[in-house]
């Protein structure tokens, strides 16, 4: 059976439940995995028909290890990726040319706030892997450790869902 996998970052967990969220919406048709970036493997099992990979924005763009070391300040709680991020092993990941691929992010909604992890990922994946990038969106909290804004785990849901309707429409 084919299979999808999902890929997020997380420090206060806001991405890991959007990741759950976008898994949930794309189960109809495939099988899905959802891993920590830390437990991520270098390639991707033969099956596997879409990567999904996600991460918070941290300072414009994908978390460092500086900044992930600041998140960390932030909370009393232990934080989720505690080692390396999406950055890391986007570096280390081995696709097959054209290999599609969707990214996402989570940022906080106050004004304008430039920048996006989701973007960020997308480039470096059609810059190193020649990935084929087929969507990127971002996800909404209200602060640094969250919350997400209400309605964004159904939103993640149904961007699931577009993506495996998107997917299988273009097999």
């Amino acid at each position: 059976m084919d299979t999808a996998v999902v890929v997020f970052e997380s420090m206060f967990g806001n991405t890991e439940w959007v990741a759950r969220a976008i898994a949930g919406g794309m189960s109809a048709p495939w099988d899905v995995d959802v891993v920590e970036v830390n437990h991520a493997p270098r390639s991707l099992p033969s099956s596997t028909v879409l990567l999904v990979v996600g991460g918070p924005t941290h300072a414009f763009g994908m978390s460092r290890a500086n900044t992930r070391a600041d998140a960390r300040t932030h909370t009393d709680h232990e934080v989720i990726s505690t080692t390396g991020g999406l950055r890391e092993w986007l570096k280390i990941l081995t696709l097959p040319r054209g290999f599609p691929v969707a990214t996402f992010d989570t940022r906080v909604r106050k004004g304008h706030m430039p920048g996006s992890a989701a973007q960020g990922a997308a480039r470096q994946l059609r810059r190193t892997q020649q990935a084929a990038v087929v969507a990127h969106e971002s996800f909404w909290v209200s602060g640094m450790t969250g919350p997400l804004l209400d309605g964004e785990l159904e939103r993640a849901r149904a961007w699931g869902e577009s993506l495996a309707l998107q997917t299988v429409q273009a097999a």
